[in-house]
């Protein structure tokens, strides 16, 4: 155990004198980057600065992802990339990895000799390929919880090169990863800039770039338009955040935790009931598998069978009156729109879905999140079947997180969240003010 704690800790202070020669000397409370939603694939997009010269990158959000990954091939071209070497602290910091000792190719990013080998995870198409670890110049806004400041610069922020952008959204690059590693871009930001390990996320069901969502590393947001304050006007709810034992990735080591956040649903209820199905399925085993997951990956929650066919069967008994329809793919039962009522605070007039937390918290899902207009006069719930012994058994998707303050610290293992959504304050996630103050 001795020895652990000498090599953490060597560990740790190699990777602050890595990023200490790397910062100016600039100390934010918080970074922001603007969240959009990409209108054919239901993808949520960030941009970063990156490289030298500085160039705008294009990367898929992924909430559990590992690190932030790039498809390095002959058009990364950057003055201050530099590989991670095999035998540093920092190939060390992020995981149990390989050594690229001899790349075949022409030397350039992404193929570099005696360099940190890991395994970049596409988590849209579920492909993990062989890569490598390096280090690039990034630029981030700052913000003070009420508007964007000025740029900071991290000139060695780690980064993994990838291969695939199989099914990623046109224009994207790779991925960024917010999950539970040491490598992840919230550990990094609060590593480089000394403030908190937690970060806010809020996604907006708006498809136009000037109404993005953010996501805020560190603390905030304070407030949102119109003159919304956050801690005296938005009621958070807390519940713990557990660890998978075992990684949830596509590919990985053996005694890997997996990097993706994980909530103890107990019980569903539908219009106070609760569901009829085997409750074991949302403890999660030894080997990894149920429980609750959160996801921005997934467009919608997804279900094990069993739980999925309880949902359906259980929201269409509790609209007695409104016609179903033969159901559009991806989605299991279907309404008639025309015949449901539509209010301004929770959508459609339709049953709330509520997650039974433990600590008797309640995520409660109203029809905003619920109910997805597929066409004019068809509307479908927004939970799709994720089939019989799934690796997850509840994955909460985009759809049911838009709009719903998120805080997920890190260091208490906590998540906190909106309930009710931010609509029945007058706000959204699209609130935002991205004007400079």
């Amino acid at each position: 155990m001795t020895n652990f704690l000498i090599f953490y800790s060597l560990i740790v202070l190699s990777l602050t004198s890595f990023f200490s020669c790397s910062i100016r000397a600039q100390n934010p409370k918080a970074l922001l980057l603007p969240v959009t939603k990409d209108s054919l694939t239901n993808q949520y997009i960030v941009e970063i600065k990156q490289r030298t010269p500085t160039v705008p990158i294009k990367l898929t959000l992924d909430l559990g992802g590992q690190d932030l990954w790039v498809k390095c091939d002959e058009s990364y071209v950057s003055s201050s990339y530099k590989p991670i070497l095999c035998d540093s602290a920092q190939c060390s910091l992020s995981g149990p990895n390989a050594c690229l000792e001899t790349c075949s190719g022409p030397l350039r990013p992404g193929c570099t000799n005696n360099t940190c080998s890991l395994t970049p995870d596409n988590t849209v198409k579920g492909l993990a390929t062989v890569g490598t670890l390096g280090s690039d110049f990034l630029s981030i806004q700052t913000t003070n919880g009420e508007n964007p400041e000025n740029f900071v610069n991290v000139p060695r922020f780690m980064l993994a090169c990838g291969t695939f952008l199989n099914d990623l959204a046109k224009g994207v690059k790779g991925m960024a990863g917010l999950g539970r590693t040491n490598i992840s871009i919230p550990t990094q930001f609060s590593s480089v800039f000394n403030f908190p390990r937690k970060f806010a996320l809020c996604l907006t069901r708006s498809r136009r770039s000037q109404t993005p969502g953010f996501v805020i590393f560190g603390d905030g947001p304070s407030k949102l338009l119109p003159e919304i304050d956050v801690s005296r006007d938005v009621e958070l709810t807390y519940t713990k955040l557990f660890i998978n034992p075992v990684s949830t990735a596509s590919t990985y080591s053996e005694g890997d935790k997996s990097s993706e956040y994980f909530i103890g649903v107990e019980s569903i209820r539908v219009t106070g009931k609760a569901l009829r199905f085997n409750t074991s399925l949302l403890t999660i085993t030894k080997e990894g598998c149920g429980g609750t997951k959160i996801s921005t990956v997934d467009p919608y929650t997804v279900l094990e069978t069993s739980i999925f066919k309880a949902l359906i069967k259980s929201f269409g008994t509790a609209l007695p009156g409104v016609p179903q329809v033969k159901p559009v793919k991806p989605f299991g039962l279907c309404f008639n729109s025309t015949f449901l009522y539509k209010t301004v605070f929770v959508g459609y007039a339709a049953p709330s879905i509520i997650l039974m937390l433990q600590d008797k918290a309640e995520w409660i899902i109203f029809g905003t999140n619920s109910l997805v207009d597929v066409k004019y006069d068809v509307a479908c719930l927004g939970f799709v079947d994720g089939g019989l012994n799934p690796r997850t058994s509840i994955v909460i998707g985009g759809y049911q997180l838009e709009d719903n303050l998120l805080q997920f610290d890190l260091v208490a293992s906590r998540l906190g969240f909106s309930s009710p959504p931010l609509i029945f304050e007058s706000t959204d996630c699209a609130s935002f003010n991205f004007t400079s103050a």
